[in-house]
């Protein structure tokens, strides 16, 4: 069922008579709202950890990557088998229910973790394992209850919702920090009761796509012998070279932090940016990807990110530097997170397209957990300047070679 009367085929005429929101499954806008809840809980523990074991538990850059690559890693696996079993069983649904149960429990085991890193790294493997069970899953059902001219336009819409949580985390985290007068533990309980939210809300309000129930026999084989299609092996491969020199949120936030010498009461609204021009971004970009194609909308983000890791490392004219590298870390986002997968989606069989886009995640996954050790022993070693010029020479490198070489066909 569609947001107000217009039918499906309505939607493939692709007519600009109605808004945006007016073309989106209500599907997508309830898989939207559990992202949104999703991701203030999320977002509350990412905030505040980057200077929780940096500044708390004083880790060095090349201990804090190992555990964000770690952090990023951790879905490698577990986005194929989840994206493998919701194609198999027909069960898009109860498999991404399964992977925010998991999120959601995880926050409880960050209280019982206390100041162990070790325990640490396990619990947020474990959050991380939740979240790519449950991306794959999430993205098919995005895809398969979108209209094939709109798909730009829903994840899009999707990623709007799920970024307005992103916004709202660290504020929340701010708050439970100052009424609890600087207790992590409390940040971690009220992420827990959150995250449970966003599960009450998708057992209630998202449906399965139709024709899910039931078990059908794709088997493992099927799912990887997607990579012998030429168009989605490519896809999948350069979104993975792309991921590898692709520094993490958290070095960026890091980088800021010392280069301007922002204070740690500041810290956690620095992802506040990247949300704020997300939010604004992710819903136009998604309509300029389905008109004028989705790589080149896809390798402009990359290229924002190269500019703003250039202005990382520059003088610190002035705090307004800061501003843009912030902003142009929103376009980066807002440009290639729904839209890969908006791209890569008509290439995958509707029977696969949870596992199809398992695969170009987990790619990414594994990719960005190497950048992530590679860029904190480059800090480690060669000082925080050096290792960011090198990770934007790199990226500037292969984007440009994505360029060249077009793996989407308009």
């Amino acid at each position: 069922m569609y947001i107000a009367t217009s039918r499906t085929s309505d939607l493939a005429a692709g007519t600009d008579r109605k808004p945006a929101l007016k073309r989106v499954s209500a599907n997508v806008v309830a898989l939207g709202m559990v992202s949104l809840v999703t991701d203030v809980s999320s977002e509350m523990v990412t905030a505040v950890l980057p200077l929780y074991l940096v500044l708390g538990l004083g880790l060095n850059p090349l201990q804090f990557g190992l555990l964000d690559g770690l952090y990023a890693g951790a879905t490698a696996v577990v986005r194929v088998l989840g994206g493998h079993l919701a194609d198999r069983w027909r069960r898009l649904k109860a498999v991404a229910g399964l992977g925010y149960g998991l999120s959601a429990v995880c926050k409880l085991g960050l209280v019982a973790a206390g100041s162990s890193v070790a325990a640490i790294g396990v619990v947020l493997a474990a959050d991380r394992t939740g979240k790519g069970v449950r991306t794959a899953p999430r993205d098919a059902l995005i895809s398969l209850s979108s209209a094939p001219d709109a798909l730009g336009r829903s994840f899009g819409v999707h990623r709007a919702l799920d970024t307005v949580g992103a916004f709202l985390g660290p504020l929340v985290a701010m708050a439970v920090l100052a009424l609890s007068l600087g207790s992590y533990t409390s940040v971690f309980f009220t992420s827990f009761c959150i995250a449970a939210i966003a599960v009450l809300l998708l057992v209630l309000f998202v449906r399965d796509h139709p024709g899910s129930a039931g078990r059908a026999a794709v088997s493992a084989r099927a799912a990887f012998g997607l990579l012998r299609a030429r168009d989605f092996r490519r896809v999948a491969l350069w979104a993975a070279l792309l991921g590898l020199v692709t520094v993490g949120d958290s070095f960026v936030y890091l980088v800021l932090q010392r280069r301007w010498e922002i204070a740690a009461t500041w810290f956690p609204l620095l992802p506040l940016g990247t949300a704020g021009v997300y939010l604004v971004l992710a819903v136009p970009l998604g309509r300029l990807a389905d008109r004028i194609g989705r790589w080149p909308v896809f390798l402009g983000g990359h290229a924002a990110l190269c500019l703003a890791l250039v202005l990382l490392c520059g003088p610190r004219a002035g705090l307004w530097l800061a501003v843009v590298a912030l902003a142009l870390h929103g376009v980066f986002y807002a440009a290639t997170d729904g839209v890969l997968m908006a791209a890569a989606g008509p290439l995958i069989p509707a029977d696969l397209r949870a596992t199809g886009m398992a695969v170009v995640q987990t790619g990414q996954a594994v990719a960005r957990m190497l950048s992530s050790v590679l860029f904190g022993l480059a800090w480690t070693l060669w000082d925080l300047r050096p290792a960011v010029l090198v990770a934007a020479g790199c990226l500037a490198a292969v984007a440009l070679a994505a360029a060249l070489v077009k793996p989407v066909r308009p």
